[in-house]
């Protein structure tokens, strides 16, 4: 995933280049994006030569490549010693700066943070004269944030956790649309509303004019959140608990609850933490969830969620997304006859595992095998990158095609065919 806009970034190397005497034209930046997106480069030695087959088009460009490349990145390293001389500025490099968006200024999906700074790379000055000016500055693959966004959220610190927050700001988090019964007008509606009709031909002597139409109003499905903060799951707990926040701040009707040997709601405790005070709230859940960072019984919180609140209405129709690795203290045949229960009142349930990215993982623990068959969406989601697979098994759907009116998997598909026909 990338963590800057990588259109304005080829835009303003392209540039660079075109200043330091290249023939760049449009055509060959749109080739070096497509390059980018095909195969993200993974340090500055695969992005020197990404570059230069985009760019380079003929031999007496290399020198003025490679100083424009050296001025911006500092040398990628490990490229054949033929590649020039290191030591002279870039023509033109001081007319413009490539820059990193500033801090608050709005970014696009795939943007850098605010706050993740650009990475400032010095030239050299020319033999027998001075720098014009500073180097450029690029936002780079080697920035603080992305080290983060691929680290394994048990190996952060507690240091990195703000750059993990500032992070939390780039996912979208979208539930699937579903239909209510309350209606809008609308004028190319399916139905005819009765009523609005009647009240605009009082006025024409009950000879109507035009027949009011209506369509079924949309609405975002609800969020629920369930996490196991037992001991093997303490340390992702606290990156999973930050998903919240980003659900509200979009609107989102969501709940959470933490369970290790017992349920507890927390969407009172973190309802007002804002982006950036999860951890102040996580202090002050100890006096609520008593056995955070104990033992496990998947089954029994699973049961009370059902009993005491997925039945009376918060999971029918939800988005249920539940954090576990699926380590059962008690009897697992509970984990699957819970989950059971919960796939038939909510509209889809995302289990998410930190062990499934270890290789050659396999869904063996007890708790884990009884409910993968009842789970719509299992992935792992054991680092931020990896967070975009779960925000995804969240929204299947969200762009509104195949919404319904049924509550759950269970009520939905069973429910949408009748006698022969589909429900409205």
């Amino acid at each position: 995933m990338p963590l800057f806009d990588t259109a304005e970034f080829g835009g303003r190397l392209g540039g660079a280049l075109r200043r330091a005497g290249l023939p760049v034209t449009p055509e060959r930046t749109v080739c070096f994006l497509r390059s980018l997106r095909l195969a993200p480069p993974v340090d500055r030695e695969a992005l020197y030569w990404t570059a230069r087959l985009a760019f380079v088009t003929d031999r007496e460009l290399i020198s003025p490549f490679e100083r424009v490349f050296e001025a911006v990145f500092g040398g990628p390293g490990g490229v054949p010693a033929e590649r020039g001389d290191r030591t002279a500025a870039p023509p033109g490099a001081d007319e413009e700066q490539i820059r990193a968006p500033a801090p608050g200024a709005r970014t696009a999906p795939g943007r850098a943070p605010a706050g993740a700074g650009p990475v400032r790379a010095a030239a050299a000055p020319r033999s027998g004269e001075e720098a014009d000016g500073p180097a450029g500055t690029v936002p780079t693959a080697g920035s603080t944030a992305e080290v983060v966004a691929h680290r394994d959220f048990a190996a952060l610190e507690a240091a990195e956790l703000a750059d993990l927050d500032r992070l939390m700001e780039l996912i979208a988090l979208r539930t699937p649309l579903r239909r209510t019964r309350r209606r809008d007008a609308d004028p190319h509606g399916p139905r005819v509303d009765p009523r609005r009709t009647l009240r605009a031909i009082r006025g024409t002597g009950l000879e109507p004019v035009r027949l009011a139409r209506s369509r079924h109003r949309l609405r975002r499905r609800p969020l629920v959140l369930l996490c196991d903060v037992s001991g093997s799951m303490e340390p992702y707990a606290r990156a999973y608990l930050r998903l919240f926040p980003r659900a509200a701040a979009v609107g989102l009707s969501a709940e959470v609850f933490v369970f290790a040997t017992r349920l507890t709601r927390l969407t009172p405790v973190l309802r007002h933490s804002g982006r950036y005070g999860v951890d102040a709230a996580l202090r002050r859940v100890g006096a609520v969830a008593s056995d955070w960072s104990g033992g496990t019984r998947i089954g029994h919180a699973l049961a009370e969620f059902n009993d005491r609140f997925g039945r009376r209405g918060m999971a029918r129709g939800a988005v249920v997304v539940i954090f576990s690795d699926g380590w059962e203290g008690e009897d697992p045949r509970a984990v699957g006859r819970e989950a059971a229960r919960l796939r038939r009142l909510a509209h889809r349930v995302v289990w998410v595992n930190p062990r499934k990215a270890a290789p050659g993982f396999l869904p063996l623990a007890g708790g884990m095998a009884a409910a993968l068959p009842h789970c719509d969406e299992f992935v792992s989601g054991h680092t931020f990158a990896a967070l975009a697979e779960v925000a995804e098994a969240i929204g299947k759907g969200a762009d509104g095609r195949g919404t319904g009116s049924g509550t759950g998997r269970g009520s939905g598909r069973r429910g949408e065919m009748r006698n022969g026909r589909r429900r409205d």
